[in-house]
């Protein structure tokens, strides 16, 4: 039986697609290509085996193994990651969260609780929330979305830079996580693809269809804002970050 593998379906995934892409694993998995909040949805009620989920939804899962080394994480900005407004912090009123993630909207709460200090309305946001950023309302977004807003807003906070000033670690947003224990010899294969694919950023960018973003930026997105590898520091951020979520179970 093969094993069920959720992945997200955005640019910052090139590399993990094209390592899994370029081994012999592709026979011996069923590859699923999700956004962040249906990567979740998928591992926590037993659709799929292995998800490049959210650390967020860890607390949720019965049992979980984080798999692998790599992670989709950044050491300060990773710019695709952001809150957006026409006002500054203090003066915004309601924050949308964005429908396709579960990090950046818990990230975005901890951080207005324990770092900048503000009150505002959270609201869980459906298709179309861009259209309503507008005064006192800012929102969220995630993704490639990013790398072409709908209009240029007075401020943009990057989540993970934000982070890092409030704690002065690396934020790691999604991580390999089983729900269940996997043979060591498959979490050693997964490991060594998603390492080749890392290593092989270039060749991985060769696999985006996303026409509104160029070779150029996606290069430098994937090798400077993204940070991939699941280093102590990552590790002891994703603790840090849950510990706050269990401070306040309303998150």
């Amino acid at each position: 039986m093969k094993v069920k593998i959720s992945i997200v379906s955005y640019s910052n995934t090139l590399p993990f697609l094209y390592g899994l892409q370029q081994s012999d694993m592709m026979n011996d998995i069923d590859l699923q290509l999700d956004i962040p909040s249906k990567c979740a949805e998928k591992l926590l009620t037993n659709q799929v085996d292995i998800g490049l989920v959210p650390v967020a939804i860890l607390p949720q899962l019965p049992e979980y193994y984080i798999l692998t080394d790599y992670c989709i994480g950044a050491n300060k900005k990773v710019n695709s990651v952001i809150l957006v407004s026409d006002v500054p912090l203090k003066e915004i009123d309601t924050i949308l969260l964005d429908y396709q993630s579960k990090s950046s909207i818990n990230l975005v709460q901890v951080l207005a609780r324990e770092y900048w200090k503000i009150s505002p309305k959270f609201k869980h946001a459906t298709v179309g929330f861009e259209d309503k950023i507008a005064e006192k309302t800012a929102a969220v977004i995630i993704g490639d979305r990013t790398f072409n807003l709908a209009k240029p807003y007075g401020y943009i906070y990057d989540l993970a830079e934000e982070w890092y000033k409030f704690t002065g670690l690396p934020f790691a947003f999604a991580c390999w996580v089983a729900n269940k224990s996997i043979p060591h010899e498959f979490v050693e294969k997964l490991n060594q693809a998603l390492a080749f694919g890392v290593n092989h950023i270039q060749e991985a960018i060769t696999l985006s269809n996303n026409n509104g973003i160029t070779f150029e930026q996606l290069q430098h997105y994937l090798t400077n804002d993204i940070s991939y590898e699941l280093t102590d520091d990552k590790r002891k951020s994703i603790q840090l970050f849950l510990d706050y979520l269990a401070e306040n179970v309303n998150i």
